[in-house]
């Protein structure tokens, strides 16, 4: 069982920049893939970013490559998602997730993923 909370969303222009944290409770960060996710009104859950175990292996959603980088530091159970050149269509709630390592491979179906956190809004005005 993990735990995670994420914290950084907030208002911002368009072509700016935000940083999101996701904190995990667990002892054993370290064996967990993770990822990120978003969702806008009426839209459905849609694949962000996501890193192996070790932070070998990243990613990206096609809507966000080259604009935003995921990272990790599993000696402070984190993972984080740096989020540059924002557009007024990434406002969404942003979700970190969690799915113990299986392999090196990062998966991008939400369903795949046990561990959730209550999610962060991040609001881009243009």
């Amino acid at each position: 069982q993990v735990q995670l909370v994420e914290t950084g969303g907030g208002l911002v222009q368009a072509g700016g920049s935000l940083r999101l944290s996701c904190t995990a409770s667990a002892h054993t960060f370290g064996v967990y893939n993770m990822g990120w996710f978003r969702q806008a009104p009426g839209k459905e859950r849609e694949f962000v970013a996501g890193i192996n175990w070790n932070g070998g292996n990243t990613i990206y959603g096609d809507s966000v490559k080259g604009r935003f980088t995921i990272s990790r530091e599993n000696a402070k159970n984190t993972v984080s998602l740096q989020m540059n050149s924002l557009k007024p269509e990434d406002t969404a709630v942003y979700y970190c997730a969690a799915r113990p390592a299986e392999t090196n491979t990062v998966l991008v179906a939400a369903y795949e993923y046990p561990y959730w956190g209550q999610g962060t809004q991040v609001t881009v005005s243009s």
